[in-house]
């Protein structure tokens, strides 16, 4: 037997973050211009706790650091210098004996630790969100550390404004929450205190006239998670967040909390989050907050990597994704110019003007078959399941919501109010996009070019017309047959279909 030759898998990167609450080390490598995450650790050391009050760490809290970074220096051993990158943000910034650990800390690492200044993580903060955020317009930025607060605005990869505040979530919960109480009075003081440090900044920010705003530490994903729990849009808005914030006071102590989505590991240190992140929300008219793919640690990540500015982050993902899972590129490509055909076609009756939405339905004729890989039985579940738990760059979770419906419902029996409850959309207009998809796989049933004809169709308000020749028809009756059982199951979406010859 002989034994089959591999292609040398590309180089590792790392990168590590040594956070006022947590450390982290991120390892990747590239995968057809995606990033492909190889291992995840993240240790609650919480520094910040350290801190006395003439701000230098205790020997206890540098011990903890340093024992976390042994775990990392292990891993480092196989990765060349020049794939690591090492920060240090706010608690080593603001303690007097930072240069103490930090020698001890390269000492142990046997790699240089940088040391970042309050703009340079925002900054770079900034840069992980650009990096894996589809959204190029004008966005707020929001990241709520352990010891720091960074606001960033900007445009694309450009950064109009950029800020960092020593108010954080570690510093917040032993200013305000000591011992683990909560009640209002302690909320309503650090709510004021917070925005106290924002005050300076409101004309500077309002006039910015950002259309999102993305966050992504872990206050926000906490959130995130209570509200994925509930079966809620993954969006923060102010009212959840009083919703929690009286959850938090009716419980009345850290170890009393039983919010459903939240872990333990979050628990202590969400309610001075919390309070930070509401006054951000008053003082700067916030609406909604989305959750970010990335931020610190991925700024740094893309930054190292090469020509990642130059490619779409979608386009990025997609292909990633195409090559691992070895999908049939001309069929994707084939199915996706069909839908797109009668996307167009059907825009001004079915009111389909929203580009985003457009290019989600693309982006599922080309994934449809991902689940292939595994198995053809059940594979558009396996689809849905790759989907629903991959890293996808550029794609929110509302947005991963929509993508992960229409592959798991591209082809087979539809369920009952299978797309309603989406939160990027209403449920008619994602029942269109659905219909629209499964009509295009169908008719590209026999996987070649040169078989469709030139067709007519158009759309009424639930009425689907098809005007595909008769002999053509007579000559493809697989296709045939499955277009009438695809009427009974438009039924379901309160959609017809009509062929006519």
């Amino acid at each position: 037997m002989k034994s089959q030759q591999y292609a040398a898998p590309s180089p590792l990167y790392a990168v590590i973050d040594l956070g006022s609450n947590s450390f982290h080390m991120l390892i990747t490598r590239l995968v057809a211009d995606g990033v492909q995450t190889v291992d995840k650790v993240k240790r609650k050391v919480r520094l910040a706790s350290g801190l006395d009050e003439q701000l230098n760490l205790s020997e206890e809290a540098i011990g903890r650091g340093l024992e976390c970074l042994s775990f990392f220096a292990e891993r480092l051993q196989d990765i060349a210098p020049e794939n690591i990158r090492i920060v240090a943000t706010a608690t080593l910034r603001i303690a007097n004996n930072a240069d103490h650990f930090l020698s001890r800390a390269q000492a142990v690492l046997k790699q240089p630790v940088r040391l970042l200044s309050g703009i340079e993580e925002a900054e770079r903060i900034y840069l992980g969100v650009a990096h894996t955020s589809e959204c190029s317009s004008r966005k707020l930025v929001l990241d709520i550390g352990g010891a720091s607060t960074e606001i960033i605005a900007g445009e694309d990869f450009d950064i109009h404004h950029a800020i960092s505040l020593n108010m954080g979530c570690v510093t917040f919960n032993q200013q305000f929450f000591c011992a683990g109480h909560i009640d209002e009075a302690a909320f309503s003081k650090a709510i004021a205190e917070a925005k106290s440090h924002l005050l300076p900044y409101i004309a500077q920010y309002s006039d910015f006239n950002w259309q999102h705003v993305l966050g992504g530490s872990g206050t926000m994903q906490a959130l995130a998670e209570i509200l994925m729990h509930q079966n809620r849009s993954a969006i923060v808005t102010l009212a959840f967040m009083q919703e929690v914030k009286a959850q938090l006071i009716n419980a009345g102590q850290v170890e009393q909390i039983n919010i459903g989505g939240l872990t333990s590991e979050r628990s202590p240190v969400l309610a001075s989050g919390l309070a930070i992140l509401i006054a951000l929300f008053e003082t700067f008219e916030i609406n909604a907050l989305q959750l970010s793919s990335g931020a610190l640690r991925e700024g740094l990540l893309y930054e190292m990597l090469p020509d990642m500015r130059s490619l779409h982050i979608r386009t990025r993902t997609v292909d990633s994704l195409v090559e691992r899972f070895h999908i049939d590129v001309a069929h994707a490509e084939r199915v996706s110019h069909q839908a797109m055909h009668l996307f167009n076609g059907y825009a001004d009756n079915w009111q389909l003007h929203d580009d985003n939405l457009k290019q989600l339905v693309s982006c599922a004729c080309q994934l449809h078959e991902v689940g292939l890989l595994l198995s053809y039985k059940n594979h558009q579940r396996h689809g849905a399941y790759i989907l629903q738990h991959a890293d996808l760059p550029g794609f929110d979770q509302t947005e991963r919501q929509l993508l992960v419906n229409l592959v798991r419902l591209s082809k087979g029996d539809i369920p009952a109010k299978a797309m309603a409850e989406l939160a990027i959309t209403d449920t008619l207009t994602a029942t269109r996009l659905l219909a629209i998809l499964r009509l295009a796989i169908i008719l590209c049933r026999r996987r070649k070019d040169d078989v469709l004809p030139q067709y007519n169709t158009s759309v009424n308000e639930q009425m689907i017309n098809l005007c595909l020749p008769s002999q053509w028809l007579e000559e493809h009756p697989l296709i045939s047959d499955e277009l009438l059982h695809e009427r009974q199951q438009l039924l379901a979406l309160g959609l017809d279909l009509t062929i006519a010859c």
